[in-house]
């Protein structure tokens, strides 16, 4: 098939994907894929490449899809690089679209403007696919396959650089179909050894993790099969919708969860990676039986070791499963259940005042909607836990740790879904990373309610110098004064000083048809019971 020039087969590859909104900023190497993007589709001009990603997946995540990105290159490229190594830790499906300098010039080292050297090692270094359109005849075929591992399990972002000339060429695109690899099968025996473990427990617990999202109603139906109980990893949260009673959650570290891990007599994990933060750096102790489902074999018995190990989809093994399970005995089912209860008691306990904010959301925030969280101390110690999740694609937060992704994270959700409210979750410090986004939630009017909890700093390394040393480096922060910064960009602003503020301002934010900023005063609400500091190990301590 002919195209005028690389944007509009672009723009035909997007809408055969279904994407209707591209994020990223427009260069003198990108230029005529941001302008077809612009003609046919919704181009929005974020104001960071970082953000470009971030927006990207958050939409993809939002969907339950793909996203895409355009930067440039060079430095631009090199922008992204931080976002899309957040997409690679979390298999989150991205297309990232960079341009690249003429192609008579590259790899010359002449120091053609933005030229950098060795741009696609760096992209294969942060991506799971990344590859150079090298002509006109090439570059349909590439969009297809990044599109295709990206979104083939495990995923991840998938990169193509494109040499501006060829970018302004016509394009012939043979339309070659590319065909995904195929999904494991699980080995026979394995499979029948596992469906006889499982039917011989008695007091069975599973652990969801990012690889059963795609697998929801599978995973409902063993767990009401078993009648055990449902931890998850943060990915995995809204797998099954989190008020089920047996859904105990994202507690596994707590004692609670740990005194039942230890009494278990077989743990079934699906899709879950063991983080270091939700095992207390793999010092959480897992039952001997322990059957481990991954699509990725490299997975497998990695962090933990697997007694029964399945290489496999979650979606093809469960219902083997299912068929194969008993029941738990009651005794266990209500202890499940029980816990379930006490530990989000004691987290809403112990998170004090912040508790009405939390109590708000859940009040007002129509079931599904997304709250994306960025790397902030309400996220860390609620967000991620007790605030519930029905489903998967409305738990948008960076996986692999990195401060300042969520409001670029949430703009592409809101964006994603027009007809729904989208929360962010954010810190003072956090928001400054990418303060500039601001203007670009300014400009799209997406309706997004933005919550900043302004503690004047990086309240959780504060926390941790406070218990840990002698003095504070580097966390207090000059913070700018939300309400006119919130009127310079013509955004509505209203302020939580007190619990009693926080149902009244956030409904009426919620309600609301475009942005809102929400400042949480979090020394007029008044501190936590318990101060929160990050599960990572301090050898002072």
């Amino acid at each position: 098939m002919q195209y005028d020039n690389g944007g509009d087969l672009l723009v035909a590859h997007l809408k055969s994907l279904g994407i209707d909104t591209v994020f990223g900023i427009v260069s003198v190497h990108n230029l005529p894929l941001v302008e077809a993007v612009d003609r046919e589709l919704r181009f929005v001009p974020v104001r960071h490449e970082a953000t470009a990603v971030n927006a990207a997946d958050g939409y993809g995540r939002a969907r339950g899809s793909i996203g895409c990105a355009l930067t440039s290159t060079g430095t631009g490229a090199g922008n992204a690089a931080g976002s899309l190594i957040e997409a690679l830790a979390s298999g989150t499906a991205v297309l990232h679209v960079t341009g690249q300098i003429e192609s008579a010039h590259l790899g010359s080292g002449r120091g053609f403007i933005h030229e950098t050297k060795d741009q696609l090692g760096m992209l294969t270094a942060v991506s799971a696919y990344a590859a150079t359109v090298g002509s006109a005849r090439d570059a349909g075929r590439l969009l297809r396959e990044a599109s295709a591992a990206a979104l083939t399990a495990p995923g991840g972002p998938a990169s193509i650089e494109w040499p501006i000339d060829l970018q302004y060429a016509p394009q012939q695109d043979t339309g070659e179909t590319v065909t995904a690899a195929p999904a494991p099968v699980p080995d026979p025996a394995a499979l029948d050894a596992a469906r006889e473990l499982l039917a011989s427990a008695r007091r069975p617990l599973i652990w969801a993790g990012g690889g059963a999202t795609t697998a929801r109603e599978e995973l409902l139906a063993l767990l009401e099969a078993t009648g055990g109980g449902l931890l998850t990893s943060n990915s995995g949260r809204g797998s099954v919708p989190e008020d089920h009673p047996l859904v105990i959650g994202n507690f596994a570290t707590t004692p609670p969860c740990r005194a039942l891990l230890c009494d278990a007599d077989l743990l079934v994990t699906i899709g879950t990676h063991f983080r270091s933060n939700e095992t207390a750096d793999y010092g959480l102790e897992l039952p001997a039986a322990h059957l481990q489902i991954d699509v990725d074999q490299a997975a497998l018995g990695r962090v933990y070791p697997a007694s029964h190990a399945l290489h496999a989809t979650a979606a093809a093994v469960l219902p083997a499963l299912t068929a194969a399970a008993r029941r738990a005995d009651d005794d266990w089912t209500a202890r499940v259940t029980t816990v379930r209860d006490d530990v989000r008691a004691g987290l809403h306990d112990g998170i004090g005042p912040q508790a009405a904010v939390c109590d708000a959301l859940a009040a007002a925030l129509p079931r599904g909607a997304v709250v994306a969280r960025d790397v902030t101390i309400p996220s860390s110690s609620w967000g991620n836990r007790l605030l519930p999740i029905h489903d998967p694609r409305a738990n948008v937060f960076p996986r692999g740790g990195g401060i300042g992704q969520g409001l670029g994270m949430g703009i592409g959700a809101a964006l994603a879904r027009p007809g729904q409210p989208t929360v962010v979750i954010a810190g003072d410090g956090g928001l400054a990373v990418h303060l500039g986004e601001l203007l670009t939630v300014a400009q799209e009017r997406p309706r997004l309610t933005l919550i900043v909890f302004n503690d004047g700093g990086y309240g959780v390394l504060r926390n941790m110098q406070d218990k840990y040393s002698e003095r504070r480096s580097g966390v207090d922060l000059f913070t700018p004064d939300f309400a006119p910064l919130a009127a310079a960009c013509a955004l509505p602003y209203a302020r939580v000083a007190s619990e009693a503020d926080a149902a009244p301002v956030l409904e009426a934010a919620l309600a609301s048809d475009g942005p809102t900023l929400v400042e949480v005063d979090l020394q007029a609400l008044g501190p936590m019971k318990n101060p929160f500091t990050p599960p990572v190990t301090i050898p002072a301590a």
